[in-house]
């Protein structure tokens, strides 16, 4: 694999960068693209591929790479800057990979000495105008489905682990005591007693909180029934939050990068890092690993756990993963990869919001009247072979599948890997499910007039002056009301 940046550094090397400074380095040694095959061992179309930035290459490569050029990895990588031609070039080649230009459904412009620098910047201008014109029609929802991609984006350069969140977790649980294992609902008491914090139970919680956490007095005021969920999660949410020290977010980006943490430090306290990868690992040398073992062994909800399993697959088994929420219409709420599966995504980028194809595990599940028995498929998708497990999970809003899979290779870990189930997708490709059947859209085409379910928040901003949507009145209101009982007591 490439050298990669730490943390969030979004200027990190690419393929595309990597393989202008090949090509630059060849010539200037005046080698042909047959020369440098030789010396690496590969054919001359080989290294083509590489120049034009097509192949991602592993450190083994580019380490042979460097000394057939006469040269180390640092130079190799040092991010030099580049010539005005490559550079446009590049833009170019990156645009033509996006989401925006895959949209327009344009043939792919061969790059050629033939085009010239000034007919590149032409495309670009148009194409960054493009971007500026949808970014500028977007409605206040389309703002957070940007910063949903970009956080989405951080999430898959860090595989989707947090270190400093896991330290911060084995830093609270060793202050209970904690000895491995499931964390208990007294342990989470103690957590709480530990912190600071009193618990309050309430019938008169505002609708717009699921808890609300007063630091003036030391109070966390949680509701009196919370039916459906884990009685762990919202607490652990609350002090996550009160650990981490959030302020009230200015904008989307901050509200779901703080959402995104919170949520990561609670399921760090109730699937701790010391116990749990010990247990993947067994796990995995028996070719047993399983979303649903994980859930049982740590008395967690199967989201809790499949998302527990991203932070933690990658980073200490070594296997590339994606995940998926996705409601029972088919679109999608939450979504992760770096196993390079293609999700369906708008002119921007955007993945939530967006309808997965039908022969997807995601979308299969719902059709199998089991829902006890775990739900493993198969998938040949355009960018290659994915295995999938799938399970269904009720909300207030309807039934979702929650999916985590990972590329045929890696799927001999797994349990269910010997699943005959297996579905084949071409999506994007209209004619995979996007589209009717011909002669199905002959017979009814003037015939059918459905009646659409609107989504009641589709077209609404959120309240003035928040970026939660909470109703911070009736917040304040709740909170003198109860401290009104503290004075008098």
């Amino acid at each position: 694999m490439q050298r990669r940046a730490h943390g969030d550094d979004e200027d990190m090397l690419d393929s595309l960068t990597i393989g202008r400074r090949i090509r630059a380095l060849r010539q200037e040694r005046a080698m042909t693209v047959e020369d440098l095959g030789r010396a690496i061992d590969r054919a001359a179309s080989q290294v083509s591929v590489i120049e034009n930035g097509k192949r991602e290459l592993r450190l083994v490569e580019l380490q042979r790479l460097a000394k057939a050029l006469g040269t180390t990895l640092d130079a190799l990588l040092e991010p030099a800057p580049l010539s005005r031609r490559d550079e446009l070039e590049i833009a170019l080649e990156r645009a033509q990979r996006g989401p925006l230009y895959r949209s327009l459904g344009l043939e792919a412009l061969p790059i050629r000495r033939s085009l010239s620098d000034e007919a590149i910047e032409t495309i670009l201008r148009l194409h960054d105008e493009l971007g500026r014109l949808h970014e500028q029609r977007a409605a206040t929802p389309e703002e957070a489905r940007r910063a949903n991609t970009e956080l989405r984006a951080q999430q898959r350069r860090r595989d989707n682990y947090y270190e400093e969140l896991e330290n911060s977790a084995a830093e609270l649980l060793g202050a209970i005591g904690h000895r491995g294992g499931p964390l208990s609902q007294r342990e989470t008491g103690e957590l709480a007693t530990h912190l600071g914090f009193s618990l309050h139970y309430v019938s008169d919680l505002p609708g717009s909180t699921r808890s609300i956490t007063d630091r003036r007095h030391g109070r966390i005021y949680l509701p009196l029934h919370q039916r459906g969920t884990d009685l762990r999660s919202a607490l652990l949410q609350a002090l996550a939050a009160h650990v981490l020290g959030q302020p009230e977010p200015q904008d989307y980006g901050d509200l779901l990068r703080q959402r995104v943490e919170t949520n990561y430090l609670a399921g760090a306290l109730m699937v701790p890092q010391s116990s749990a990868v010990p247990y993947l690992t067994e796990a995995k040398a028996a070719r047993e690993l399983s979303v649903e073992d994980l859930r049982d062994h740590f008395a967690v909800s199967y989201e809790t756990a499949a998302h527990r399993f991203t932070n933690l697959a990658t980073r200490h088994l070594g296997i590339p993963v994606h995940f998926t929420k996705v409601h029972s219409s088919g679109v999608i709420s939450k979504a992760y990869e770096n196993d390079d599966v293609q999700f369906p995504t708008d002119a921007l980028g955007s993945v939530e919001g967006q309808r997965v194809c039908r022969w997807w595990s995601a979308r299969q599940v719902f059709e199998v009247e089991d829902r006890l028995t775990p739900y493993h498929q198969l998938t040949d998708k355009p960018v290659g072979t994915y295995w999938c497990t799938s399970a269904i999970v009720s909300a207030s809003n309807g039934e979702f599948s929650l999916s985590v899979g990972t590329r045929f290779a890696d799927s001999r870990w797994f349990r269910g890997r010997d699943t005959r189930r297996r579905m084949t997708s071409t999506c994007p490709d209209p004619t995979c499910c996007r589209e009717p059947r011909a002669e199905a859209a002959a017979h009814w085409r003037g015939q059918a007039f459905p009646s659409a379910r609107l989504n009641s928040s589709l077209l609404a901003a959120m309240p003035d002056g928040s970026t939660t949507g909470i109703d911070t009145v009736a917040v304040y209101e709740f909170l003198d009301r109860h401290a009104a009982t503290l004075d008098e007591s």
